[in-house]
């Protein structure tokens, strides 16, 4: 045998020991996670969890949508272990994590550019302004016809869509397009549930709606989507990964985040969860969703590992 074939055959013959078995401080990893947010990020989470259980069988991850800000209080109460969010947390809700003796660390997973969402059948408003968009979901005065959007556009009463008040989606597309958290007209169907945004768009002609972009990747059969023009530009643009790291859809693009509660990374199940979510990019592009650049993915491993080790972990 050649020496060159040699090395690679007990290359080969290592690595396959390595992956046949784990290392002592992963084997009969078990235990209980407790997830709780963002139904944006969930996406993520929810593909994370069954490909770490493929390892780990005996570790259950339990997932809920309570949105990013309902997700916060249950982190705050001490319900959960993780907290999935689709925006920074705010410091009213940092300041209740401190007040319950809770320290966390804030990790990037994934980026994304909201999709603002149209029946496929509406062919007037495929490329619409933020201006626009602004006057459909302003509180003072909206658009109740499409319109009174564009006097070209149909008679027709707009069907909104999009996410409650507890989302970090909505605090972000609010932020935006209105100018501030919140700022927003109140009379369109409310959901935590993006699948239950994504039904009732496609199922009119006339409705239309913001959500994360991966449930639109998910459902665009079903769905068009509309390009943007931001104030004081002259092209539209789609929320797609190519224009999203471009940074020319930047007015929608945000992070995801994930919230590691310290206290519960002491346990190996939920630090070794945590270690796989930030190494798998895989698993965030399957989901749907824009994988970080690989500087800010290892900057974000690195944050990881020296909050373990100043807790004295590895």
């Amino acid at each position: 045998m050649k020496p060159q074939l040699a090395i690679a055959g007990t290359f080969a013959a290592i690595l396959l020991m390595c992956t046949a078995f784990p290392l002592p401080s992963q084997q009969g990893l078990s235990g209980e996670i407790k997830i709780d947010g963002s139904s944006t990020t969930y996406l993520i989470t929810e593909k994370m969890a069954s490909a770490f259980r493929a390892i780990h069988p005996k570790v259950q991850i339990s997932i809920g949508i309570s949105g990013t800000g309902g997700g916060f209080k249950k982190f705050a109460n001490n319900e959960t272990d993780i907290s999935d969010a689709s925006r920074p947390i705010r410091p009213a809700e940092a300041e209740l994590c401190r007040k319950h003796g809770i320290e966390f660390l804030e990790l990037k997973v994934a980026i994304d550019g909201l999709a603002v969402i149209i029946h496929p059948e509406n062919t007037w408003a495929r490329h619409m302004t933020v201006e626009q968009l602004q006057h459909i979901w302003r509180p003072e005065n909206p658009a109740t016809y499409w319109s009174d959007v564009d006097p070209n556009w149909p008679k027709e009463k707009i069907e909104l869509y999009g996410p409650g008040t507890d989302s970090g989606t909505f605090d972000y597309f609010t932020e935006a397009i209105n100018g501030k958290e919140k700022v927003s007209r109140n009379d369109y169907n409310a959901s935590e549930d993006d699948n239950v945004i994504v039904n009732g768009v496609a199922r009119s002609k006339y409705a239309l709606a913001y959500l994360g972009l991966a449930y639109y990747e998910e459902n665009r059969q079903r769905l068009a989507v509309v390009a943007l023009r931001d104030r004081g530009g002259q092209e539209y643009y789609l929320a797609t990964r190519e224009d999203v790291l471009r940074g020319l859809y930047k007015l929608l693009s945000r992070a995801l985040l994930i919230y590691g509660k310290l206290r519960s990374l002491r346990r190996a199940e939920v630090r070794e969860f945590v270690r796989f979510y930030l190494r798998r990019n895989d698993v965030v592009r399957k989901s749907g969703y824009i994988e970080l650049p690989i500087r800010e993915r290892l900057g974000e491993q690195e944050k990881f590992d020296k909050a373990l080790a100043q807790l004295g972990l590895r």
